[in-house]
């Protein structure tokens, strides 16, 4: 990683365990795991009351990954930004 100024981002991408949590609620929907009638929960089959059940833990999932990165940046600047006189198209060089 390279060195920090003060008050500045860190450059580059930066991984948190935390995004792995994100895994879950595609592990819910593999098929073999709620293909399938029992067992049954208030009346309903177990096929219906799972989506209702992954719904719940998809949320639970993505607020508490929210929770614990909004402190990290997604992705920082890599540069500082130009100067005026840099962006201006009609000065000669």
């Amino acid at each position: 990683m390279s060195p920090q100024r003060n008050g500045t981002r860190p450059s580059g991408l930066q991984f948190s365990p935390w995004n792995l949590l994100l895994v879950v609620p595609f592990v819910i929907l593999l098929t073999p795991l709620y293909n399938r009638e029992g067992p049954v929960l208030f009346g309903m089959p177990f096929f219906y009351w799972s989506q209702f059940l992954g719904i719940a833990v998809g949320v639970v999932c993505t607020v508490t990954v929210y929770r614990m990165t909004r402190k990290k940046p997604a992705v920082p600047a890599r540069t500082e930004p130009k100067d005026v006189d840099d962006l201006d198209e009609g000065s000669a060089p």
